[in-house]
């Protein structure tokens, strides 16, 4: 007996239904209503291999509305792929299994990107369709030639990302995305109605986007739409006109099948009205085999693409991509120890830039409309942008969230390393997605410039004051803030080698002096190192990151005036020096000495290196505006300020 079309969309409905209901937790209704839209996509139209999911030429297919993930376990399950196993999805949101309660890269090969925070999915996938454009500019045909499907729900298309994300890839045309909007009508309050009038396809057409309908459990109307989708010239929105919860004859249509289990009585009810005659999690043997063969559709055309790919006068460059080798920038570092630069940080890292860039072609730079103040546009990069895909700099436009979302699938889809920048107050535009790049692993190098007070005359809109130490808290994430030419070019060099999360690179905006005077090795890499040590016997260990070393600096210097001696501890990156042994902490941070930080921003962490018995100098409240040099006085961040305090507490009085 051959199953049908229905047998095999009634699979997914089922799978989902029971394991929702055995974890007693879960949304049942989307992937329920998006099964027959699903069911043409992986069976007809989806390029992939469960064999060897990581197939560098497979279509991308990204799970925007992740909440829904039982459609996507269900997907993997039935076409092949290793796992998850049936035991898994019996096991669906609970400790161990890797079907989490929403998609998570790192838990199952087939899942993309980790979905769930509603629209970065869809911004995700610009990213990867960016990288695919990109790739096929460089390599070809024979190489790339994939597509990115998206499925997304009302909330993904609600979300202000969206808006950040559908207006870089009109711009770009990105005519190799396809996002398949479960348009059911429904969020988890009610209706659509009770928040929103907009008329989504007029907005997606705005913005240079081509829109299909469809009504999404008509099996020839969806072919019908995506046939018409894949002709495009341009990004497609295919509205596709769903009941959420579709088979639960008392629930669906309704937000009682959004967010919670059906219930026993409706899940027996739903088996009746589906003719789903089949105990929970059990698929029977035609109905597995006819998805089995959709999932081996993908052998053949990836068989011929490893013969291409043998065949291609670039082969070798094709495999290298990605691979950084150590000490990349050791001849930058030498060239700035024969010739020192007194220049912004954020000026030091474009001189990096520009040795990185010519070495490593798969960088991509870009910058949320700020390239000349955040000098991420190096000699000899071209714009990539609709006519030509094999430039490497992204004009992403006032676009903060999006492009930050848009590096994290560019990262995801491989082949490229990105790299972006604004201004480091605005990294809370962007925090969402900071923090899934820090999630799923994504080699993401973040340029954020602007880093403190020492902004100037912006004023306190525009300093930074939390926002590094609310950044360091972040798992997985690099935050660097170097004191200089050297030390930014140590940072880079880091942040590249690092693949297997992100980086975020804090920048100055005003000139610094370059303190490294040698550099055998990459200091910075260590996270925290001494940078002057005492003269006289040591008392003072001075730890400071970025624009406040030239302040710790002065501090010793009067300090050893006096026969106090200290050390000068430049810290340009917490989580590196946390990672270090117990022995090189304890050597960096004596417990015989007070421990002085100074930091223009929150003092705030601090005392996990000074203790409670150390000093904390910085910026505990809002900045002001004003020339930088007289706010640095205003807050206390002078030596002449430090030093006096630091004598008070050395000889007990009250600091």
């Amino acid at each position: 007996m051959t199953a049908s079309f229905a047998d095999c969309a009634n699979a997914i409905r089922a799978l989902s239904m029971d394991a929702v209901e055995a974890a007693n937790s879960g949304h049942p209704g989307m992937p329920m209503g998006m099964a027959d839209v699903a069911t043409v996509l992986f069976q007809r139209y989806l390029k992939f291999d469960p064999v060897d999911p990581a197939w560098p030429d497979r279509d991308r297919f990204v799970l925007s509305a992740g909440h829904g993930s039982m459609l996507l376990y269900s997907l993997l399950h039935l076409t092949g792929y290793a796992r998850p196993t049936l035991e898994d999805i019996k096991n669906f949101r609970q400790i161990g299994s890797p079907c989490a309660g929403h998609p998570e890269n790192f838990e199952l090969a087939g899942v993309e990107c980790t979905t769930g925070p509603l629209g970065q999915g869809l911004a995700m996938a610009v990213g990867m369709a960016i990288a695919e454009r990109h790739l096929n500019a460089t390599f070809g045909d024979e190489l790339v030639d994939h597509r990115t499907w998206v499925i997304a729900g009302d909330g993904c298309l609600m979300e202000g990302i969206n808006h950040e994300a559908i207006g870089i890839a009109g711009h770009l045309k990105l005519n190799r995305l396809v996002v398949l909007w479960d348009d059911n009508n429904i969020t988890i309050d009610g209706p659509v109605s009770l928040s929103s009038v907009e008329d989504i396809p007029a907005r997606y057409r705005a913005t240079g986007w081509h829109v299909v309908e469809c009504d999404g459990h008509d099996e020839a109307d969806i072919v019908r739409a995506l046939d018409e989708a894949v002709a495009s010239d341009k990004p497609v929105l295919v509205k596709c006109r769903t009941i959420i919860g579709k088979g639960a004859p008392n629930k669906q249509g309704s937000s009682k099948v959004h967010g919670s289990p059906l219930g026993k009585d409706e899940v027996a009810a739903a088996r009746v009205a589906l003719g789903w005659n089949h105990p929970a999690f059990e698929i029977p043997q035609d109905i597995r085999d006819a998805w089995l063969a959709a999932g081996a559709r993908g052998a053949a055309p990836h068989a011929a693409w490893k013969e291409r790919l043998a065949a291609h006068p670039d082969r070798l460059g094709w495999e290298r991509r990605g691979d950084v080798q150590p000490n990349l920038l050791q001849p930058h570092v030498q060239s700035l120890l024969a010739n020192t630069q007194k220049v912004a940080t954020r000026k030091a890292s474009e001189l990096a830039l520009e040795a990185v860039n010519a070495i490593l072609d798969e960088t991509i730079g870009g910058s949320a409309d700020l390239t000349g103040s955040n000098n991420t546009l190096t000699k000899g990069l071209q714009r990539l942008d609709a006519d030509n895909y094999g430039g490497r700099y992204i004009n992403y436009g006032i676009r903060e969230f999006g492009m930050a979302a848009a590096m994290n699938g560019m990262a995801l889809h491989g082949g490229v390393i990105p790299y972006g920048g604004t201004f480091l107050v605005f990294a809370d535009y962007a925090r969402a997605a900071i923090r899934l790049s820090a999630l799923q692993h994504a080699r993401v190098v973040y340029v954020m410039t602007h880093d403190s007070i020492g902004l100037g005359e912006d004023g306190p809109t525009h300093q930074p004051v939390e926002h590094l130490m609310s950044l360091r808290v972040i798992p997985n994430l690099d935050v660097w803030r170097p004191c200089d030419a050297v030390e930014t070019a140590e940072a880079w060099e880091a942040a590249l080698a690092k693949a297997d999360g992100p980086s975020l690179i804090a920048l100055s905006r005003q000139n610094l002096p370059q303190l490294r005077t040698e550099a055998a090795e990459n200091r910075s890499a260590r996270g925290a190192y001494a940078l002057l040590e005492a003269e006289a016997p040591r008392k003072v260990v001075l730890l400071a990151t970025g624009s406040e070393v030239e302040i710790a600096v002065a501090v010793r210097e009067a300090l050893e005036a006096q026969g106090i001696g200290a050390d000068v501890v430049s810290v340009p990156c917490f989580e590196r020096f946390d990672a270090q042994d117990v022995a090189y902490r304890r050597d960096i941070l004596p417990q015989d000495a007070l421990k002085v930080s100074i930091e223009a921003g929150t003092t705030f962490g601090w005392e996990r290196y000074t203790g409670n018995d150390g000093l904390r100098f910085g910026v505990d409240g809002f900045g002001a505006s004003g020339p930088y040099l007289k706010l640095y006085e205003h807050f206390g961040l002078t030596a002449g300020a430090i030093v006096p305090q630091i004598l008070a507490k050395l000889n007990g009085e009250q600091a």
